[in-house]
Parts: C-alpha cells; sequence; structure tokens
C-alpha cells in the first residue's frame, strides 16, 4: 500500500463512519483512480485461471475495472459488483457488466461463478460473512483469490511525504502511523484472511502467494497517484497541493524519478465439496 495514508483501515484508530467515508472517497476522480493506479502481475492473473474450473468470474469491489479488464484479456468473462455508483460507471464505460452493492447485500439470484476475485478490495468487506457469501457464489473447485499490492516508496519519498502529511493534517488518525512499514505487517494481514476462510469450513486448506516486481515513477507520474490514496481523497485542493509540492520536491532531488519495489500478496482457496 502507499505509505501513508492507507486503504487498510486500522480499526482500532478509524471509527465505522470514518472506515465508510474513506471507502466512498475513491470514486471522486474515478478516471484518475484509473489511469494511475497499477495493474496485477500477469502470472497471478494466469495463476488464477488456470486453478479455476472455468471463466467466469465475479469481481468483488471491482472499483473502475483495473482487475477486471485482465481476466477478460485472459479470456474470463467478469461481473463486477461495487458499491461506488461513480465507479461502477467508469467501468461499464470501459466494457465490464457491473453491479451497484456491498457485497454483503448483493443478490447471486442463483448464479455460480467459476472464481470469486477481490483486487486490493477485501479489507472492506466482512472477512467471515465475505467468505461464507463467496462460497455460495462458487461452483465446485471454484476458487476465492484475494490480492493486493504493497508499495512502500523509499525513505527518500516516504519520509517527506509522512512529514507533510502530519504537519498539512495532525488531527488526522494516519499522521501517527510510521513513514514505511515491513511487508512482515502485510502479510500478517493476508494470514487473517486465510484465517477466516478456514474458519467457515467451506474451503480447502487456503494458499499464500507473493510476486515481487518493480516499476519506476517520475515525479509528475507519483504525483498522479498520490491522490487517489484513501487520506488525501477527502483533503481540500490546498492542502493535497502542499503535501504533493512536499513529496514533488524530494523527487526533484533524487533526479526527478525513482523505482518502486512492489509485492503483490495473495490468499486464495478452493470451494471444498462436490456440489
Amino acid at each position: 500500500m502507499p505509505t501513508l495514508p492507507r486503504e487498510q483501515p486500522e480499526p482500532s484508530r478509524l471509527e465505522s463512519h470514518e472506515v465508510r467515508r474513506m471507502a466512498e472517497s475513491f470514486g471522486a476522480d474515478a478516471q484518475r483512480y484509473d489511469r494511475a493506479r497499477p495493474g496485477y502481475p500477469d502470472a497471478l492473473v494466469a495463476r488464477i485461471v488456470a486453478g479455476s474450473p472455468g471463466p467466469e468470474v465475479l469481481d468483488v469491489g471491482c472499483g473502475t475495472g483495473i482487475a477486471a479488464r485482465q481476466f477478460q484479456a485472459a479470456g474470463c468473462a467478469v461481473l463486477g459488483v461495487e458499491p461506488d455508483e461513480r465507479m461502477a460507471e467508469f467501468a461499464r464505460a470501459h466494457g465490464l457488466e457491473v453491479e451497484v452493492a456491498t457485497f454483503e447485500a448483493w443478490r447471486p439470484a442463483g448464479r455460480t461463478f467459476d472464481a470469486v476475485i477481490a483486487a486490493q478490495s477485501w479489507h472492506w468487506v466482512d472477512p467471515v460473512a465475505g467468505a461464507v457469501k463467496a462460497a455460495r457464489a462458487l461452483r465446485p473447485d471454484g476458487r476465492l483469490a484475494i490480492f493486493g499490492h504493497v508499495y512502500e516508496p523509499p525513505a527518500e519519498v516516504a519520509e517527506p511525504f509522512a512529514a507533510a502529511y502530519r504537519r498539512v493534517v495532525p488531527d488526522s488518525p494516519f499522521s501517527g502511523q510510521p513513514a514505511r512499514r515491513p511487508l512482515d505487517m502485510y502479510r500478517a494481514g493476508y494470514a487473517k484472511f486465510a484465517d477466516a476462510i478456514r474458519r467457515t469450513g467451506r474451503f480447502d486448506a487456503p494458499e499464500q502467494w507473493r510476486f515481487d516486481w518493480e516499476r519506476s515513477y517520475t515525479r509528475d507520474q507519483w504525483l498522479e497517484l498520490l491522490p487517489t490514496t484513501g487520506g488525501l481523497t477527502r483533503l481540500p485542493p490546498d492542502r493535497t497541493a502542499e503535501i504533493l509540492d512536499a513529496v514533488g520536491a524530494a523527487i526533484d532531488s533524487m533526479g526527478g524519478c525513482f523505482t518502486m519495489l512492489y509485492t503483490t500478496l495473495a490468499t486464495t482457496a478452493v470451494r471444498a465439496g462436490t456440489s
């Protein structure tokens, strides 16, 4: 996840209404979100497709359809479920069928799928209730795949960002977080997803997958992405600009670009049973 602010809400730090407001904020600029956010490793998509019994995919919290379009390109038929009408409208305009609802409230109406995926979205879903619902929506041997990126910028970018954020938004629950976090903290989150899946008794033993890759960002490219992250989506433009100026100056001091080391983590499990 981007260094401060983060997208996975921490219940001890955020009240439920704050979590809801953040979840509903990403559609404020759906076009920018889709343009700036990275896609997912082709190897991850291929592994999910190969490990599913067929091509029909349900994408939970599909957003603008970044992951869904990759699965379509791999030959899948994808239905998206997305609570934000603005994100859903963008995804529909780019060739994805989307139904507007939270996953908990969504009605499958007897439909079943070969895979249920959640790309950077499962932390908005009740983990146990969501896993139970996914099991009901899956065909025998269907696969649930929960995945997302860990992307911590280098300290030369992360620390000026954190300092600017604390200065500009001192009362934010994000302001007390460290500039960077170890990968193990994110892996622990995906292990908790696996525990919740196990507790349903409806899946075979969950697996943990990891994909490491990298991407170079220019100053402009990184400043395009940052406002699509959780703690910035609801800030007034002048506060956002002050934070971006600080980050931009840091990137300029590095020669105008930097390399991001990405890790994409996945928790995945096959639905147990034959009927």
